[in-house]
């Protein structure tokens, strides 16, 4: 799997002010890195008001079996949930902690 270097900020920082659309060609090959992970365990947003609330679960991997929730958090802006969820995701391929808010 391609490895991610994490001295890459400019990478992080282009997705933190712009979680949607269209992204440079190196920050979409990570984007696509980190959404590849294996399905047991892998993040994703919850919705639980549709478009308007959002919880952060790990998948099981398993058929039939429910997602499990990462925490009590509730995110109202889809665009918050999604860097949450790439810090997160940031963390577990570098190993590296993350902070910002998304679009500071």
């Amino acid at each position: 799997m391609l490895p991610i270097d994490p001295a890459r900020k400019d990478l992080v920082e282009e997705f933190r002010r712009q979680p949607f659309g269209v992204h440079s060609p190196d920050l979409q090959l990570i984007l696509n890195r980190l959404r590849a992970e294996p399905l047991a365990g892998r993040y994703t947003l919850i919705t639980t008001r549709p478009k308007r609330e959002w919880m952060i679960a790990t998948l099981s991997g398993e058929r039939g079996k429910p997602p499990e929730l990462v925490s009590e958090t509730r995110y109202t802006d889809p665009a918050a949930a999604e860097w949450e969820i790439f810090k997160l995701r940031w963390l577990r391929a570098t190993g590296e902690t993350l902070t910002g808010e998304v679009g500071s």
